[in-house]
């Protein structure tokens, strides 16, 4: 199926002999130590297969910044897994593989931000004339990319309501390449069923990604639930400290991830090592601050809908979330992360233009800072 899916792209993959991912296999097997089996998802954010540094025994992977990587010899190209940071850069694949490990993908690529994934994934498997089939609520970025820039280059999309899987499938198209979730969506909160879209996806041979950054990998895995794809903005619950920006693009199968690397290293659309190294320490504490930013989440939308003048609320783990059943079902532990939004009686800019601290008025999510945004006019104005 996954050979069919892939085979009806205009573009064909290389052989598994492509040096990226001949790099891919040499970093991986630098790093083949031994561990204890079965460590629980929140081991792996911490440690995540990272292993001391094999000549200094440093405990941290070290920051490599160096364009270049000399070779021994001609018959010896690669043979220290890196040749050229835009290809590979030693620390950019320690996350990367760690992204990967923690979201039980196969591998993933590590990009300058979220939008960059979002890019990176409709150029490795979408070409003029195809269709794609995508949630009507999206992150706005994602929303305007498909219009502005994909649409007029051929490509077209059927914005569709994800809440009922029945009107993804009704909107298939013959030139269907790709489903597009986004779930939670950003920013109404609406869910996706990710096993049952899924379902659809493989049923019609299509393939299906989806954009999990208001879930993270510690509320919700797509790959768990039959995508073939997840997008992440690490600059989000990654980070989650408001220090840099990144994004990621996950691959569930060797084949999947050839593609998206070779789409990587054409474009160019990498990510800085110094950053890279900075989200390997800052996501270690991504479990802790999600559990803690859920349950503060709670309880400020509990107080919220009981509020006067407040005149609703929506956050998946109120009872009166009309996808609750599903929040349950798909969300682990019963955690449904650090958003929520609601509906003011009055003016809402008045509330946003006088909030107080620790209550900060700026575009981002995730971090340890308590943000409030308009969506309506900020994030997602261009919708």
């Amino acid at each position: 199926m996954l050979a069919q899916k892939l085979a009806r792209g205009a573009t064909s993959l290389r052989s598994a002999s492509s040096p990226w991912l001949r790099q891919s296999i040499r970093s991986l097997s630098l790093k083949d130590h031994s561990w204890v089996p079965d460590c629980s998802l929140d081991t792996h954010i911490v440690h995540g297969g990272v292993c001391p540094d094999e000549k200094t025994g440093a405990i941290l992977t070290p920051v490599y910044l160096s364009t270049t990587f000399v070779q021994e010899s001609v018959d010896q190209y690669l043979a220290k897994g890196f040749s050229y940071s835009r290809t590979n850069n030693p620390t950019v694949k320690m996350l990367e593989e760690k992204v990967a490990k923690i979201e039980n993908g196969y591998d993933s690529i590590c990009v300058s931000t979220g939008m960059a994934a979002t890019a990176s994934c409709i150029n490795a498997f979408m070409n003029s004339g195809d269709h794609c089939v995508i949630t009507n609520c999206s992150y706005g970025g994602t929303n305007r990319i498909c219009r502005e820039q994909f649409g007029p280059l051929g490509m077209s999309f059927s914005f569709v309501d994800f809440a009922d899987p029945k009107n993804v499938e009704e909107a298939i198209r013959p030139n269907t390449k790709l489903i597009f979730s986004e779930s939670p969506t950003n920013p109404t909160l609406t869910l996706a069923d990710l096993d049952a879209i899924s379902e659809i996806a493989q049923r019609h041979g299509i393939l299906h990604v989806c954009d999990s950054t208001f879930a993270t990998p510690y509320i919700c895995r797509p790959l768990d639930h039959g995508c073939d794809l997840t997008i992440q903005s690490l600059t989000k619950y990654y980070d989650g400290l408001n220090i840099g920006t990144g994004g990621a693009l996950v691959a569930k199968t060797p084949e999947l991830y050839e593609r998206i690397k070779l789409i990587q290293n054409m474009h160019g659309n990498i990510m800085s090592p110094l950053t890279a190294y900075m989200m390997l320490q800052t996501m270690k504490t991504m479990g802790l601050r999600i559990r803690q930013q859920s349950s503060s989440a709670m309880k400020i939308a509990t107080f919220l809908e009981s509020h006067p003048k407040v005149s609703k609320v929506v956050y998946p783990g109120l009872a009166s979330h009309p996808q609750k059943e599903l929040a349950d079902r798909q969300h682990r532990d019963g955690l449904h992360g650090g958003m929520l939004w609601f509906d003011v009686k009055g003016d809402p800019i008045k509330l946003m233009d006088g909030i107080k601290r620790p209550w900060t008025l700026c575009e981002n999510l995730g971090a340890a800072e308590s943000i409030i945004t308009a969506f309506a006019g900020l994030t997602h104005a261009d919708m």
